[in-house]
């Protein structure tokens, strides 16, 4: 009796086989037949599940935004049951940044996917990301909750703030990976950016109202 073939099995199969060589030889240089010998199956079947290239670099991206989504649910299980607006923010950033071959590869692909679609045609007709302002949403709102709880400065603007620590994390990721500068100092400076962000404003020891700043 022929063995029965699971399809996502071997779709997740010649993925990780994207993601493999791609990690090492970049995005750009990846073909079909690459993939194929990564994966140990022959190009006919890399192209049975995915036909064309773009729809298999779009498959590994998804791949990719998965395994990301377990890294920061992994690091808020750390934090604790209840984690709170900081630790959460903290957690997805920091996921984020390149400090390991994971996240590397990670950080390398989705600048790459993003910067190739620019100027190929086929790779903009796939759907980058299903909700390009998910991140941002989810950022601001978490801000927005800290500041009706007291646990953020009331007078900043949660979406700009939101959209600062983003673009932050990608510019801090892409001057780790060329090596600009380590992952501790990255990681330093978003901390810094929090810091600021998540504080509450008190009245004084004096009670005159002026108000005084700390640091939860």
């Amino acid at each position: 009796m022929p063995k029965r073939v699971d399809h996502e099995e071997r779709r997740t199969q010649i993925t990780e086989a994207l993601i493999r060589v791609a990690g090492r030889r970049g995005l750009h240089a990846v073909g079909m037949r690459d993939v194929a010998a990564e994966a140990g199956v022959s190009l006919r079947l890399v192209q049975y599940y995915f036909q064309t290239k773009e729809k298999l670099l779009f498959y590994g991206l998804q791949h990719l935004t998965d395994r990301f989504t377990a890294r920061v649910g992994a690091r808020l299980a750390a934090a604790g049951p209840d984690p709170g607006p900081r630790a959460t923010i903290e957690a997805l950033l920091l996921a984020s940044l390149p400090t390991d071959e994971e996240s590397r590869t990670f950080h390398l692909l989705y600048s790459s996917y993003s910067i190739l679609s620019v100027t190929d045609e086929a790779l903009a007709a796939q759907p980058f990301i299903d909700n390009p302002d998910a991140a941002e949403n989810a950022l601001a709102g978490l801000i927005g909750r800290a500041q009706e709880s007291g646990l953020a400065d009331p007078e900043v603007d949660a979406r700009k703030e939101a959209i600062s620590l983003l673009a932050m994390a990608a510019t801090m990721g892409t001057s780790i990976l060329v090596g600009q500068r380590g992952p501790e100092s990255a990681v330093e400076v978003l901390r810094h950016h929090l810091d600021r962000i998540f504080r509450t404003r008190t009245r004084s020891p004096e009670g005159d109202g002026a108000p005084s700043s700390g640091t939860r």
